[in-house]
């Protein structure tokens, strides 16, 4: 009998990296360029939407797929059967330097299972950041985990080295997480850090971001409860992103969860940045959001008293909350009719799908090309 041969640096940056996959408080959302899309460079570089819209790729890897947690929606939890291994610092500082030089990448993201507890973890991604701030003089992009149960020493460490962290909430409320965890405490290891972030972020001289996390339909929840929680998290702990990660069972593939997934970014985007809330979104009698219409087409439909806009006088504001049409295209029609009425929607460009809808809910010179029908659950 042979020995099994340990892993080399490369082959741990490969599963390492695909166990990463799980964790997507960076890189997933509703425009094409978030989707959930590995670089063609190695599966452990990941393109990412920067402030200023343009997009980049950015470093994302696991220091270790070890956990001692008991997450039963995670492959990575102490009770599965796969294989296990860690990259030391110059493995992975080696490997992310490698790729910063050479222009393919402009940060990186660092997570990792828990070793033993949380600050015996954390103590790790605050290492290998150290070292990348300190001997390299690396100024550049850096997002931290932080674990559950991280203490208030951990946490603020973290943020001093990092230009954004993310602590995953997981689940709306504590009856859920129960359902996942036995280990993990929702008020002490996951709101009450998420609140000490928001504080200390909000504190930081370099406005360090805040992100999360909900793995959705692992625990039963309905969507009314995250996009309740989500409107929370934005408002009262100022995060700038809420991710949602579709719950897949080993066994059953279920296409849905992927719709129900889109559906609570398409969600989300509306409260980033349309200006809608949560009284705004509209459900079946489960709490569900529609899996066959999206929720800004939802209420439009439940607000026949809003429609038909006026393409040539109606403010910016109304003609957002009309379906079809988003900031680009607004900001066009607003240029266009300081010049001259716009008579048809043909006026406004090539008419594709989107402008399609949009003229179903537009005036035209006085003339009504609505057809809408009021959308009962």
């Amino acid at each position: 009998m042979f020995a099994a041969s340990k892993p080399d640096t490369f082959e741990k940056l490969q599963l390492l990296s695909k166990d990463s996959q799980y964790d997507l408080a960076c890189a997933c959302g509703s425009d094409k360029s978030e989707h959930r899309t590995q670089g063609s460079k190695g599966k452990w570089i990941y393109p990412v939407t920067l402030p200023d819209g343009g997009v980049s790729n950015l470093f994302k890897i696991l220091i270790s797929n070890h956990c001692s947690s008991d997450c039963k929606y995670c492959p990575l939890n102490s009770n599965s059967d796969i294989q296990r291994c860690q990259l030391d610092n110059n493995e992975l500082i080696n490997a992310f330097l490698d790729y910063y030089r050479r222009g393919e990448v402009f940060g990186i993201f660092l997570s990792s299972g828990i070793i033993g507890n949380a600050d015996r973890t954390m103590e790790k991604l605050t290492a290998c950041a150290e070292i990348l701030r300190n001997k390299h003089n690396f100024k550049g992009y850096i997002h931290l985990k932080i674990l559950p149960g991280s203490s208030p020493a951990a946490i603020e460490k973290a943020i001093s080295l990092s230009n954004a962290v993310s602590l995953n909430i997981e689940t709306p409320g504590k009856e859920f997480l129960d359902k996942l965890s036995l280990k993990k405490d929702f008020l002490k290891d996951i709101v009450e850090p998420m609140k000490l972030i928001s504080k200390l972020a909000g504190e930081s001289r370099k406005r360090v971001k805040q992100t999360t996390q909900f793995i959705v339909g692992a625990a039963g929840e309905s969507d009314r409860q995250i996009v309740n929680y989500t409107q929370a998290l934005y408002e009262r702990l100022r995060l700038q992103r809420v991710y949602f990660s579709a719950y897949q069972p080993p066994i059953r593939n279920n296409p849905q969860s992927f719709i129900r997934e889109h559906r609570l970014y398409q969600v989300d985007f509306l409260f980033r940045k349309y200006g809608f809330n949560s009284s705004d979104i509209f459900y079946d009698q489960d709490g569900r959001l529609s899996i066959d219409a999206d929720p800004k087409e939802l209420w439009a439909k439940n607000h026949p008293e809003a429609f038909p806009v006026n393409i040539n006088t109606a403010t910016r504001y109304s003609l957002l909350r009309v379906p079809g049409l988003g900031h680009i295209t607004v900001a066009k029609i607003l240029q266009m009719r300081k010049s001259a009425k716009i008579t048809s929607i043909d006026d406004i460009g090539k008419v594709d799908a989107r402008l399609q809808k949009a003229g179903e809910y537009l005036e035209f010179a006085g003339v009504t090309k609505n057809k809408m029908y009021l959308f009962n659950f």
